[in-house]
């Protein structure tokens, strides 16, 4: 099997005459950290939604695990183990934290919304719920119900529910968005321990997130693919820091 997860070629998108994705080509690596990075308005949630089929592509072709899957629907991607955890925290807010996990496991086995079904039917997933809230430390609130989870928690929280539906590959959309210090390197931790044997390909403008867990990112810059490459030389190219800093000298550092 490639070691190449998913590949994009010459992924173009316009909207009336505005190209949002301009022939961009990606190849994220099987069990790697990726991070999309980019300046405001740089294509990143398009190139997103062109991956979870949100979107079609004008033109271009997207592979995953050598498969193209262009023109394949939301629902067909997700059944491949391509699943995304959305930037605006996707639960239901007044289930508990145990029925939110159950519910990402229900859709896995195809009984999603069969909340009728009966209770001893339901048991067995309880488990592998707790299994999987314990993964993301958040076995101790398995009954609390999710509305009053702090803010950290529930990020927590909707990566568990993807990882209920055992994904091969996870897109987040900026996890540590609007969290504080603590949260961020919560959050920051979790990501790298949920990587193990998983691929993670992330949107994401914290560089303190980005410089410390991915393994490669590619920068955006009105839609097109400005630099590619580990942390370390990405963030000393000038062209880079000229286009997300508005300066030409100095690193990428801590930047938002």
């Amino acid at each position: 099997m490639s070691d190449i997860i998913l590949e994009t070629r010459h992924m173009t998108k316009a909207f009336k005459g505005f190209t949002a994705v301009n022939d961009v080509n990606l190849r994220v690596r099987r069990g790697s950290i990726h991070a999309l990075i980019g300046p405001n308005g740089a294509g990143k949630t398009t190139c997103f939604n062109l991956l979870t089929k949100f979107l079609e592509p004008t033109r271009g072709e997207i592979l995953f695990n050598g498969q193209d899957i262009t023109r394949e629907k939301p629902a067909q991607i997700a059944r491949r183990g391509v699943i995304r955890s959305f930037q605006i925290s996707a639960v239901f807010p007044h289930l508990t934290v145990l029925e939110n996990v159950r519910v990402g496991l229900q859709r896995k086995l195809g009984t999603a919304y069969h909340f009728w079904r009966s209770e001893s039917q339901l048991r067995q997933l309880h488990d592998k719920a707790r299994e999987l809230l314990a993964e993301v430390g958040l076995e101790g609130f398995a009954d609390e119900t999710t509305v009053n989870l702090p803010y950290g928690r529930k990020r927590a929280l909707e990566i568990a529910t993807t990882l209920a539906m055992d994904p091969e590959l996870m897109l987040l959309d900026e996890p540590t968005q609007g969290m504080g210090h603590e949260d961020v390197d919560r959050v920051t931790q979790l990501i790298q321990k949920v990587s193990a044997g998983r691929t993670i390909l992330m949107v994401e403008h914290n560089m303190n997130v980005v410089s410390s867990i991915a393994h490669t990112i590619t920068v955006l810059q009105r839609g097109a693919v400005l630099a590619e490459g580990p942390y370390a030389e990405v963030s000393r190219n000038p062209a880079v820091m000229e286009a997300y800093m508005g300066q030409s000298d100095g690193e990428l550092q801590g930047a938002h």
